[in-house]
């Protein structure tokens, strides 16, 4: 069987999982939308449409990859699900927790499909570290603390999309922060006790160019988290502390290299003795198979019948719902945005 797909919005993310889908025998690109087509747009002979619902109405797609702005893609998922297609959405699922209500309740009764793309826990320095921690090799993590900095992904100084509350649901934190959050939710379990302080004090926009977040376990892990569009360097690290050692990632492999090289720094310690010097082993990844992965992950799922591991539906109502408790939890951000909550 040929499973056809046709991809919404079709930017720089559109582009890579368009790249990815050519590597997966049994899947192919047959329709494109993006809302700079004109009539005469023309992709390999593929169809082109410059509205995504025109797209999702046509009945020969079988599988549905959104990459609209995150006004869209609650919509834009709950039409593709209910026209009977496979979806994948790239993150942040919706706008808000609301909007994935309706989703949620439609999947408890149907046997498609739907991924999120959580693109980060396909990188090889994530699928290294969670190996270590899944097998106890250096303990239990007792805590954790992340930097997710960018500079200009959020176009602050200009009208953007991005920008305004409307029609993003929030800033930095839900753009680029909810990456990182997903990670310490993959390697420690869900977070529940929260203190956070939000900011827009530098680009003044009515979302949020700064998170300060401090979380809590039930299993007593305590995470930080630095959220940042004013960080000027991209800058991703995230440390791990267990009983017996600790993990580094550092840096990230991008299309634009901002971010330096991709590295895990594995550090066994032994208090007792190693007198606050351990040992230390680095590794350095070289090629970004994140993409290819998590579009293989999905379509083998379609193709055998299997659950969604990592980006289920579950674990985007436990991400958007951890996001909405950070930004309630500044009593300022709260009072000024969810009063009526």
């Amino acid at each position: 069987m040929i499973y056809k797909v046709g991809i919404v919005g079709y930017g720089v993310v559109g582009k890579r999982r368009h790249s990815a889908i050519k590597k997966i025998p049994g899947f192919k690109v047959t329709a494109l939308s993006d809302i700079s087509f004109g009539e005469e747009s023309k992709f390999e002979g593929l169809k082109c449409y410059s509205d995504f619902k025109d797209l999702i109405d046509d009945k020969t797609i079988d599988v549905l990859f959104i990459s609209l702005p995150n006004n869209f893609a609650a919509e834009a998922t709950l039409m593709g699900l209910k026209r009977g297609m496979h979806v994948f959405c790239e993150k942040p699922p919706a706008k808000s927790l609301r909007e994935l209500k309706p989703i949620e309740n439609f999947m408890k009764d149907s046997n498609l499909k739907l991924m999120y793309g959580f693109n980060h826990r396909f990188h090889s320095s994530i699928i290294k570290a969670k190996q270590i921690i899944d097998r106890y090799e250096l303990g239990k993590i007792i805590n954790m603390k992340g930097i997710y900095g960018k500079s200009k992904m959020i176009s602050f100084n200009q009208t953007d999309w991005r920008t305004e509350r409307e029609k993003s649901g929030g800033g930095i934190l839900l753009d680029q922060g909810i990456h990182m959050l997903d990670l310490m939710n993959y390697f420690a379990g869900r977070f529940n006790k929260i203190f956070s302080i939000i900011k827009n004090s530098y680009w003044n926009y009515d979302v949020e160019d700064n998170a300060f977040v401090l979380m809590e376990n039930n299993n007593g892990v305590v995470a930080q988290l630095h959220s940042s569009a004013t960080q000027w360097r991209h800058t991703f690290k995230l440390e791990i502390t267990l009983e017996r050692g600790s993990l580094v990632l550092g840096g990230l492999l991008t299309s634009s290299k901002s971010y330096g090289n991709e590295t895990l720094k594995i550090i066994s310690s032994d208090p007792d003795n190693d007198k606050g010097d351990p040992n230390e082993e680095v590794f350095k990844f070289d090629e970004d198979v994140s993409w290819d992965l998590e579009v293989a992950s999905f379509t083998d799922a379609i193709r055998n019948f299997d659950n969604i591991v990592n980006g289920s539906i579950k674990q985007a109502i436990e991400i958007m719902d951890l996001i909405e408790k950070i930004y309630k939890s500044d009593p300022e951000w709260k009072e000024k945005y969810y009063k009526n909550d």
